[in-house]
C-alpha cells in the first residue's frame, strides 16, 4: 500500500499492519459497495468507515498472465518489486473474467496482492517476465489514439489539434518476450513505445470525467508495423505487467502517466521521454471520444501513440528492442518488453 493511501486512510506508516486493517474491510468494503448500508460496518469511528468506503475504488495492484498453452492464459498476481507471482484460481482464471465482474473481483485480487507483498502468499514463486503473454492476450477491441505530439495533426481551418483514432487488430497480441516475426529485412519494420489503458464498461456518450473513472489498468505497448513495401500491421505486444492506476502513485495524474518511457535498441538508447509531458489529449479524452456513438465495453485497450519521436529508427533482423518504465524508486514498474527481430520464412505479407 502506497504511503498516500496509508495517509489517506489515517493509518500508520507501518506497510505490514496498514495492509492487515485495510485487508480485513476489504470484503465489508466491497459489500458495501454492492448495496449494503453504511450501518452494518463494524463499530469503529465513523471518518474512519466513510475512508475505507472510498478506499474501496483505491486499488493498488499488478497483474499479469503466464503462458499455459491456451489463447487466453493464466492470470496472476504480481509483487510490486517484480520479484514473485502467485496464481488467482480460487478467484478468476482469466483477466477478462475480472474486468466483466470488477466490483466484485477486484478487491479479492487487492487482498492476495497484499498478501503476496507481505510474504503471507500461498504458492508464491519467482516472476518470469518470459512465461509472460500479453496481460490481456486478446481484447474486444484495441485503438491508437494520436495524442502525442508527433501523431496529431491541425483540424481543418484551425489551428486546434484534431483527435482522431486508429483502431487495429486485438485478436493475437504478442508477450512482452515474444519475437517479432517478418518476412523479410526488405520490408521497414518500425517500433512504436507507447502507453495503454485497459478500460471497464463506458456508455455511450459518456464525459472525459466518467471515461476516466472507466481505467482499470495502465500498462505499456509496442506498436509494430511494416512500411515500405508492404504496409501491415504486426502483433502489438504489451509490458508483462498491467498496474491500477492507484498503484502508480501521483505520476498518474489528469489522465497521464507523468513517468519516463525509455527505448533502447541493440543496448543503444533511442528514446527517453516523460509519457505524460505534450500529450495533447488524456485518456479521459480519448475514451470519450470513443463513446460518441457506440458503447464502450470491458477489456478495450486504448494507446496513446508513439511517445516523443520514439520509434523514429527502423529495425532488422537480429535487432533487439527494449522498452521499459521506472519508478519515482528506480524500480521497474511495469517491467520491460524486450523483442528481437526474428526471419520467418512461413510469414509473407501480401503486397
Amino acid at each position: 500500500m502506497p504511503v498516500s493511501a496509508r495517509q489517506g486512510l489515517g493509518l500508520t506508516s507501518d506497510g505490514t499492519a496498514a495492509q492487515a486493517l485495510a485487508s480485513g474491510w476489504r470484503s465489508v468494503v466491497a459489500s458495501a459497495a454492492h448495496g449494503m448500508a453504511l450501518d452494518t460496518l463494524p463499530p469503529g469511528p465513523t471518518s474512519l468507515a466513510m475512508r475505507l468506503l472510498s478506499f474501496a475504488n483505491a486499488l493498488t495492484m499488478k497483474l499479469a498472465t503466464y503462458k499455459d498453452g491456451s489463447r487466453d492464459g493464466q492470470l496472476v498476481v504480481v509483487s510490486r518489486d517484480l520479484a514473485t507471482a502467485c496464481y488467482t484460481t480460487g478467484i478468476a482464471f482469466r483477466l477478462q473474467q475480472v474486468f466483466d465482474d470488477w466490483d466484485f473481483m477486484s478487491p479479492q485480487l487487492q487482498d492476495a496482492y497484499d498478501a503476496l507483498n507481505a510474504g503471507r502468499a500461498r504458492h508464491a514463486f519467482p516472476f518470469d517476465p518470459v512465461q509472460c503473454m500479453a496481460p490481456l492476450p486478446r481484447a474486444c477491441q484495441w485503438a491508437c489514439g494520436c495524442a502525442q505530439p508527433n501523431h496529431v495533426e491541425p483540424a481543418a481551418e484551425s489551428d486546434r489539434p484534431a483527435l482522431s483514432i486508429r483502431r487495429g487488430a486485438s485478436d493475437d497480441f504478442a508477450g512482452p518476450c515474444d519475437p517479432i516475426l517478418v518476412a523479410s529485412d526488405a520490408f521497414d519494420i518500425g517500433f512504436g513505445p507507447g502507453i495503454a489503458v485497459i478500460t471497464g464498461d463506458v456508455r455511450r456518450g459518456a464525459t472525459t470525467d466518467q471515461a476516466l473513472d472507466a481505467v482499470r489498468l495502465v500498462l505499456l505497448v509496442n506498436d509494430v508495423s511494416l512500411g515500405k513495401p508492404v504496409h501491415a500491421e504486426l502483433a502489438t505486444a504489451f509490458s508483462p505487467v498491467a498496474v491500477t492506476p492507484d498503484e502508480l502513485g501521483t505520476a498518474w495524474r489528469g489522465g497521464r502517466l507523468h513517468l519516463t518511457l525509455q527505448s533502447t535498441l541493440n543496448g543503444r538508447k533511442v528514446g527517453q521521454h516523460d509519457a505524460g509531458d505534450g500529450m495533447t489529449f488524456h485518456f479521459g479524452q480519448l475514451i470519450a471520444h470513443m463513446t460518441r456513438s457506440r458503447n464502450v465495453r470491458a477489456g478495450s485497450i486504448i494507446g496513446s501513440g508513439a511517445v516523443g519521436n520514439q520509434g523514429a529508427e527502423l529495425m532488422t533482423s537480429g535487432d533487439t528492442i527494449r522498452i521499459e518504465m521506472k519508478g519515482l524508486d528506480g524500480r521497474s514498474m511495469f517491467g520491460a518488453i524486450e523483442q528481437e527481430v526474428t526471419a520467418d520464412a512461413n510469414h509473407q505479407p501480401t503486397p
